[in-house]
């Protein structure tokens, strides 16, 4: 049988236009995939673009060891130590710790007026980028629904998963979210030396009249006296635990995770990395003093920071407090002032801050505590564009006050506003001036020079101040940017001079 010519074209032109209709195939994409070595974890970029942005978070210590609210976070520690102020405190207010145990603390932590949603609406509004909380801190007390742990949230305490929920609340509002570990410190291993029975590299001190040296299979774990294998198992099991069922962004280590066999801290970061790549999650891994190899992890510096611009990004994680870490009857403050001029002293150096609250037993965050995050975010949403996204310029910063060093623990510094913090975004210039000089008054950036500005072929095309509508005459010459502030005070805190420079 014969077939027409037409017939040929008509079904040529549709089996043209039915293959133009099919959708082009995808390219596969294998997601990477990491061995549990150094070597091979080396490859990751251990801060993504979006931390390198965020340049500010918040985290809350807060868990069984808010319970006593008495001295600071290591009182579930130091109530053991005979002579010491905690252990007079809980031998008068509880009973003698042989007998009143801090295990005993736990059915007390009811976590009533916890509001996951309210504390991630306080974090979004104050400014931070990423948020969360002390998993666990070195008292063994796991913050969510634990199948590894008995010491957990849901099965004893408040029955909640507290992790679970903030985790929820806080990525529902497009932040990124935190998990921080403190385990490591709680494995006794002093055990036989009574000698060193009181040493901190554990938490709970060893003390055979004390239910920290108890063989009890569920007080054992808690107080960390139990068999280096299986502790190290509990460690790495916990962690999956958490990375699995909270998909956390960031994940902080404390102290002391140099105890951990590397083969352990391998296969973490293998999993965490590869668990959320397969998510198209880039996360974060942060270590303290060199215990995490830089080129997986970012290095952190509690109380402390860089006193130079670097390289490698870094953290600082510091509290709104002064002195304990979880919340206090007493607990003293910082001022939302002195916060600032620590986040733009971190962020010029091109590090990042992440800031602790600390909730009471009950769950709510003091009034005090947020009343100085909102103030933070207050400032961050005049002055954000010197921070969020931000990136370091030539120079740190000038002024007269000095960090003699590097390091974790840093003595306080009073900064001034003759002290000058400066950060860059494209041709744009910031310089965070730590302190309102006055209406009226003559402000000299010695920074920013005409040689400085001439190296580079820039030209300043306009100065403002952030918050400020006013014009800024200015002039610049070899001694640097010459300025008058305005009429008005912009801030009793810092104050953000926008330099805008064309080539």
């Amino acid at each position: 049988m014969k077939i027409s010519i037409s017939l040929l074209v008509l079904i040529f032109v549709f089996t043209a236009c039915n293959n133009s209709k099919k959708e082009p195939q995808k390219e596969e994409v294998s997601t990477p995939h990491y061995a549990a070595n150094w070597d091979s974890l080396a490859a990751y970029q251990e801060a993504p673009e979006w931390f390198r942005e965020a340049k500010f978070g918040i985290y809350a210590h807060w868990g069984v060891l808010s319970v006593p609210a008495f001295a600071n976070d290591w009182y579930p520690r130091l109530m053991h130590v005979e002579g010491s102020v905690e252990n007079k405190h809980h031998v008068e207010t509880f009973g003698e710790p042989s007998e009143f145990g801090y295990h005993d603390f736990v059915p007390m932590f009811k976590a009533e007026q916890f509001d996951a949603e309210a504390w991630a609406d306080l974090f979004q509004k104050s400014g931070a980028k990423f948020a969360g909380i002390v998993a666990e801190h070195h008292d063994g007390w796991s913050n969510w629904d634990s199948e590894t742990n008995p010491w957990n949230s849901m099965d004893k305490g408040p029955h909640r998963d507290i992790v679970g929920e903030l985790g929820k609340a806080i990525h529902g509002k497009g932040m990124k979210f935190v998990t921080s570990f403190h385990k490591a410190r709680n494995l006794q291993i002093f055990q036989q030396d009574s000698t060193k029975w009181l040493d901190d590299t554990s938490y709970f001190p060893y003390n055979p009249k004390m239910p920290t040296a108890s063989n009890d299979p569920e007080l054992s774990i808690l107080y960390g006296n139990i068999e280096k294998e299986v502790f190290y198992s509990n460690w790495l099991a916990e962690l999956k635990e958490v990375i699995d069922n909270y998909h956390p962004d960031l994940i902080y280590f404390d102290g002391k995770l140099d105890k951990i066999p590397d083969t352990y801290k391998e296969e973490f970061a293998a999993y965490y990395i590869n668990q959320s790549l397969a998510r198209n999650q880039e996360v974060v891994i942060t270590h303290k003093e060199g215990e995490l190899p830089k080129s997986v992890s970012v290095e952190d510096f509690e109380k402390g920071r860089m006193n130079k611009i670097t390289e490698d990004y870094w953290l600082t994680d510091e509290t709104v407090s002064v002195g304990s870490w979880s919340y206090t009857h007493d607990l003293g403050l910082k001022t939302a002032d002195e916060i600032i001029d620590l986040l733009a002293d971190i962020v010029s150096k091109n590090g990042a801050m992440m800031l602790n609250v600390s909730p009471m037993e009950n769950g709510i965050i003091p009034e005090n505590q947020q009343q100085i995050l909102l103030t933070i975010g207050d400032w961050l949403n005049t002055n954000g564009e010197a921070i969020y996204g931000s990136s370091t310029w030539k120079v740190f910063g000038e002024g007269p006050t000095k960090q003699e060093k590097s390091g974790m623990f840093l003595d306080k510094l009073t900064y001034t506003a003759q002290d000058v913090r400066y950060t860059k975004r494209g041709n744009t210039i910031y310089a965070i001036v730590l302190g309102w000089p006055g209406n009226d008054t003559p402000i000299t950036l010695s920074s920013v020079t005409s040689k400085v500005l001439g190296e580079d072929g820039l030209s300043i095309e306009k100065i403002s101040i952030l918050g400020s509508d006013q014009d800024i005459p200015f002039s610049l010459d070899t001694e640097g940017l010459k300025l008058t502030t305005p009429s008005q005070t912009i801030d009793d805190k810092a104050f953000v001079i926008k330099i805008e420079t064309k080539k």
